[in-house]
């Protein structure tokens, strides 16, 4: 009974699959073990939109807040928004980035702001 149980174990374990051409010519005597690649979710960036009524008091706020900024980074990021129209606020995947654009958005409707944020592939 033992060694059935061992046999089907090391079946079990060291299940080789074997390549057409192995197994159409009988095989080689090379057994390989073919293994998926998986993919690296695909990123997304987070975008402020600039606007002539939210304070840039309350962006640099937001980048700290929502995006763990620090005081000088989140001032750089507040300054290319002011002067170039748009900011990327960080990298994030799918899930996240949506999340955090929903939480920007909640922050400003409930501070009357129409701070537009944003997510776009990276």
């Amino acid at each position: 009974m033992r060694s059935t149980l061992k046999a089907n174990l090391d079946v079990a374990i060291f299940n080789p699959i074997l390549s057409e051409e192995e197994d159409q010519e009988g095989g080689s005597g090379v057994a390989t073990i073919n293994k998926p690649k998986v993919k690296k979710p695909r990123r997304y960036k987070v975008l402020l939109h600039n606007d002539d009524y939210t304070t840039m008091e309350f962006v640099v706020y937001v980048l700290q807040k929502h995006f763990g900024k620090s005081l000088a980074d989140a001032q750089g990021i507040m300054l290319k928004v002011h002067n170039e129209g748009v900011g990327v606020c960080g990298v994030y995947t799918y899930e996240v980035a949506e999340s955090k654009v929903a939480k920007v958005a909640r922050e400003a409707k409930e501070n009357g702001h129409p701070l537009k944020c944003t997510t776009e592939p990276e």
